[in-house]
This record gives structure tokens, C-alpha cells and sequence, in this order.
């Protein structure tokens, strides 16, 4: 996977849970979570549909890592290859 593959999956996993999501708002170093205004329950519906998209399992401690665009596709790419 490369990094522009990683960064559509990560939209469009988010996209999944933040129907709507303005990713022009969101820089590659700003936090899904203040920009986006996800909640708890948002947050962990993105890592669940990010998991099952890309194939790559997330542990608990991976999660501080997926918080930002760039955070979650350099994650993927090391991760998926």
C-alpha cells in the first residue's frame, strides 16, 4: 500500500462514521477528533472500519498513532506494506 492509497482509505473510512466529513478543513497534522468533532463512539467506529477496509490489525496502543491524517497513513503503509 502506498501513501496515497493509505490516505483514501483513511477518508474513506472516517467517511463511514462523519457522513459528510470536510476533509479540506482537516490538515495532515490536525486531529480527526477537534476538526471533525468525533466523539468516543466515532473514533472507535473509524479504527473498526479502517481495520476491516485495509486488513491491518489494530491493537489498543496503535491508537494514539490514528489520530491524524498523516499519523494513520504512515501506520497503514508500515503496517500493510
Amino acid at each position: 500500500m502506498n501513501r496515497t492509497e493509505a490516505l483514501e482509505l483513511v477518508k474513506d473510512s472516517i467517511s463511514r462514521v462523519v457522513p459528510g466529513a470536510d476533509f479540506d478543513a482537516l490538515g495532515p497534522d490536525d486531529s480527526f477528533r477537534d476538526v471533525l468533532e468525533m466523539d468516543s463512539l466515532d473514533f472507535l467506529g473509524f479504527i473498526e472500519a479502517l481495520s476491516d477496509r485495509s486488513g491491518v490489525r489494530i491493537e489498543d496502543e496503535d491508537t494514539p498513532r490514528l489520530t491524524t491524517l498523516s499519523g494513520t497513513a504512515d501506520f497503514l503503509v508500515a503496517r500493510a506494506g
